[in-house]
């Protein structure tokens, strides 16, 4: 059962800040803020969305189309693969946050807003995520973390609002594919985001690749396994993973698991 007076709580907070920039992915939790930012603070509310080699391109269209059908400004902030990220640290995620939301606060600045906002949950601080370090430092405030929302809750207020994403799979950006201290190059993440629009595609939701150099390892929910094991859908994966560039085609049978690179 949802506490609407949680909302509303949320939509008072919100209010109070008169003017937001919100950093915007395109995901559950970065929909539902900005639904509830444009709600609580109607035009006073600019949504910020990188573009980069590491962050799929349909995701990009996604965010595009969601903004244009809440009537909210959108911008878009092109981010390289900087140089203390090139050989894929154990830090990664706090040096590209921390890259990321100082170019977002800039923006921000320079359109006279004084408080950049990003999806984080109360349910993120159960996992390994460094990144959530330079949000501090950075003075990112997070709202639905501040006011208690967990990822099951944003879910049933997405419903409430007829938010398409309600039941979006979560996602990641492509550097989560890829092993640490292992070099990142572009053509590299191309295959790894190739391979999982394919996936997708074939009705998979919510898959991963993870790439090991020469050998694609794929994750899929658990339910969706038993489906994979079909012997021409089995060829079909190998042979379309093959043309991008890998040798060999693993599934895990384990089923993806947020952060198994880590």
């Amino acid at each position: 059962m949802l506490d609407n007076s949680k909302y509303q709580k949320l939509i008072q907070y919100l209010k109070n800040l008169q003017r937001v920039a919100v950093a915007f992915s395109g995901g559950v939790d970065s929909v539902f803020l900005l639904k509830s930012a444009k709600e609580a603070l109607g035009n006073r509310v600019l949504a910020v969305t990188v573009v980069s080699p590491y962050i799929p391109k349909w995701e990009i269209a996604e965010a595009k189309a969601i903004t244009t059908t809440m009537n909210v400004e959108h911008i878009f902030i092109e981010v390289p693969v900087i140089e203390e990220i090139r050989f894929n640290p154990k830090d990664r995620c706090y040096l590209c946050k921390k890259n990321i939301f100082l170019m977002i606060k800039e923006v921000a600045k320079s359109r006279n807003i004084d408080y950049v906002l990003d999806g984080t949950n109360a349910d993120d601080t159960k996992d390994y995520r460094p990144g959530m370090r330079a949000l501090k430092e950075l003075n990112i405030k997070s709202p639905l973390l501040e006011n208690g929302f967990t990822k099951e809750e944003i879910r049933g207020f997405s419903r409430n609002l007829a938010l398409e994403t309600w039941d979006k799979p979560a996602y990641a950006c492509l550097l989560s594919r890829i092993p640490y201290e292992q070099e990142i190059n572009i053509e590299e993440l191309e295959r790894i985001e190739k391979s999982e629009v394919f996936l997708m595609n074939i009705g998979f939701k919510g898959v991963r690749v993870r790439s090991h150099s020469n050998l694609a390892r794929i994750e899929l929910r658990k339910a969706d396994i038993p489906r994979f094991f079909n012997e021409d859908l089995m060829e079909k994966v190998s042979k379309e993973l093959k043309s991008y560039g890998y040798r060999y085609v693993t599934l895990d049978i384990e089923g993806y698991k947020m952060g198994s690179l880590n």
